[in-house]
């Protein structure tokens, strides 16, 4: 069933797309960092919608990724778990690799550990400001294996039928109450079904993937 019961839509603007957070690579789509609030709100059968903010210019108010949610799951088990293996990152490796998001785990104390990545300093120690961003308000990420992940080719949609002005953080949009937002993801996929699951275009700021980025202020470094 493409939309389940009781579930809702997500839409929030995307500020920085380097293939991060979201995170589109190896057949699996997930929100591993960053945007917290919708990590521990979001259930199995939920929508996340992802829309170019006011700084990527080439995709302001459009649609780069639109996924449904089929798993929550705990970063240690998102750790553990070698399904997720490659998304490790490898700072030294592909730019796909310097991008993996499971980044989070605990040692034996139980003290949060953050792997050399993108929200680590530049020098691959621990960005406390990002740690805390990421891990402090929930214990949750989101996986998508029925996804759709435009990058820097982020298509056009009708924003206006879901109402998606100047949102703060996200909107939350009840699919059972909304026909426009339950229409618009059906012909989303019905007119991209041959690009389900797949990176349709690189993301924004691929290029960039070797830069690290510090939540707290909004530097790129």
């Amino acid at each position: 069933m493409l939309i389940e019961p009781n579930s809702h839509l997500y839409a929030y603007a995307i500020t920085r797309d380097f293939g991060f957070a979201p995170n589109p690579f190896h057949g699996l789509c997930t929100l591993a960092t960053c945007k917290p609030d919708i990590r521990k709100s979001a259930k199995v059968g939920d929508w996340v919608m992802g829309i170019g903010g006011s700084s990527l210019r080439s995709v302001k108010r459009r649609c780069i990724l639109l996924m449904k949610v089929s798993e929550r799951i705990s970063f240690q088990d998102y750790w553990d778990d070698d399904r997720f293996s490659l998304k490790k990152p490898v700072r030294n490796g592909s730019r796909v690799q310097m991008l993996g998001d499971n980044i989070y785990h605990k040692d034996e104390s139980g003290v949060w550990i953050q792997e050399d990545s993108h929200h680590s300093n530049i020098d691959g120690t621990p960005n406390p400001v990002n740690l805390d961003r990421d891990t402090g308000r929930t214990d949750q990420l989101l996986v998508s294996n029925y996804f759709l992940y435009f990058g820097n080719e982020a298509i056009t949609i009708d924003l206006n039928s879901i109402e998606y002005g100047r949102v703060r953080n996200y909107k939350k949009i009840s699919l059972s109450d909304s026909k426009e937002a339950r229409d618009l993801i059906a012909s989303m996929f019905r007119e991209h079904r041959s690009v389900i699951n797949t990176v349709v275009s690189d993301p924004c700021q691929f290029m960039d993937s070797h830069q690290r980025v510090d939540q707290g202020t909004g530097k790129i470094q």
